[in-house]
C-alpha cells in the first residue's frame, strides 16, 4: 500500500487521536511524508481533524466512498481487487458492462456516489442521491451454465440482505425476486445484465447493480416516500458506507461461488415475505391474480390462481394486492 493508504488505515483503526511521530515512526517514514499523506486524504474529500499536541484524528460524520477504504474491509480472493470509485455516473451498471466487453477482470466493482440515470428492473429508474446511497456493480466471470445464471439476482439477494443485517442488526425480508424491505418498505434493489456464450450453453459474464438506501434524501420524490425507506431511518444507526460495500462484496463472493449447489435458496424462502400473500403477476401479456404458495428451486415463484389451478412464473414482477 501506499503510504497515503497506510495513514488511512492507521486513522480508521484508530478511536482517538493518533500523533504524527507516532505515524511516521509506525510507517518508517518522514513527518513530513505524513503531513502530505493528510492533505492528500483532505483533498480526497476526507475530513481529518487536526489539534496540536494530539495529532490527527478522521472524523467519520461523513464519510466519502473511497477505494482504499473498501479494500480494508475485503476478506475476498478476488472480487473487489479491482475497485473504481466514481463521483458522479449516469448508470453503474453501463460503465461496468463497456469495462465487462473490454475484458475487465472477474470481481471489478464500480462505485459512484450518485447516478443521474440509475437503472431498475422493468425499464424503471433508480433513484440514486449523492451521499445517502451505495450503489455498486459487480463484474462477474464464473464457470456458470444458463440455469444457474438465473439464480443470480435471488443468490445476490441473499448475499445483500445478510451483509447489512451484519452491521445494522434489523431483519432484511425480500420480495420476489429482486428487492430488498424493511419494515415493509423497500431499502434496495437489484439489477443483473448478463452476456451469454450460447454455443458453450455458459455465462461470459455479468454485471450485477446493487441500488441500497442507507440515509433517506432530502430530495425524494413524493411518489417514492411511502414506498421507499433507508436503512438509517429504520434503525437509527449510522451506517459507514465503505464498510457496508466491503461486506456485500464478501457476501457476494461467498454465495456466488456455491451458487449451483442451490442452498442459499432456503435462506431466500426464509426471508420471503409475499408467501401466503395475494399477488398480481402478467405472464404471456396477460394480468392474473392468486396467492403466492411458495418458490422452487430454480428461485421461479408458485402461484395458486383464483381459479384454483397452480402456475410458476420465471420472470416478471408480482405486485402485492394491499
Amino acid at each position: 500500500m501506499s503510504i497515503k493508504e497506510n495513514v488511512l488505515k492507521k486513522l480508521i483503526e484508530s478511536a482517538t487521536f493518533i500523533s504524527g511521530q507516532e505515524l511516521a515512526e509506525s510507517l518508517n517514514v518522514s513527518r513530513n511524508a505524513i503531513w502530505k499523506a493528510v492533505k492528500s486524504l483532505e483533498s480526497d474529500g476526507y475530513i481529518i481533524d487536526a489539534v496540536n499536541n494530539k495529532g490527527y484524528r478522521l472524523n467519520n460524520k461523513y464519510k466519502i466512498l473511497s477505494a482504499e477504504e473498501i479494500k480494508i474491509h475485503l476478506k475476498t480472493q478476488e472480487y473487489g481487487r479491482n475497485i473504481i470509485v466514481l463521483d458522479e455516473i449516469d448508470s453503474t451498471n453501463n460503465y461496468a458492462r463497456t469495462l465487462a466487453v473490454d475484458g475487465a477482470e472477474n470481481g471489478t466493482a464500480v462505485i459512484s456516489e450518485c447516478q443521474t440515470a440509475g437503472k431498475g428492473r422493468m425499464g424503471r429508474s433508480f433513484f440514486s442521491p449523492k451521499g445517502t446511497g451505495l450503489y455498486v456493480s459487480l463484474i462477474i466471470r464464473p464457470d456458470m451454465d444458463i440455469l444457474s445464471a438465473q439464480l443470480i439476482t435471488s443468490c445476490t439477494a441473499v448475499a445483500v440482505a445478510e451483509a447489512i443485517e451484519q452491521l445494522c442488526g434489523a431483519e432484511v425480508k425480500i420480495k420476489w425476486v429482486n428487492d430488498l424491505f424493511l419494515n415493509g418498505r423497500k431499502i434496495c434493489g437489484i439489477l443483473t445484465e448478463a452476456s451469454m456464450n450460447f454455443e458453450e450453453k455458459k455465462l461470459a459474464y455479468a454485471v450485477i447493480g446493487i441500488g441500497i438506501n442507507i440515509r433517506t434524501s432530502e430530495n425524494t420524490p413524493c411518489e417514492l416516500k411511502n414506498i421507499m425507506t433507508s436503512i438509517e431511518e429504520e434503525t437509527g444507526k449510522t451506517i459507514d458506507r465503505n464498510a457496508l460495500c466491503g461486506e456485500v462484496i464478501n457476501s457476494l463472493e461467498r454465495h456466488i461461488l456455491n451458487i449451483e449447489s442451490r442452498e442459499f435458496m432456503d435462506e431466500y424462502r426464509r426471508r420471503s415475505f409475499i408467501f401466503g400473500k395475494q399477488v398480481e403477476i402478467a405472464k404471456n401479456g396477460k394480468l392474473m391474480q392468486g396467492t403466492a404458495t411458495g418458490i422452487d428451486d430454480n428461485a421461479n415463484l408458485i402461484v395458486k390462481l383464483d381459479d384454483g389451478s397452480e402456475i410458476t412464473v420465471n420472470s416478471g414482477e408480482a405486485r402485492i394486492i394491499k
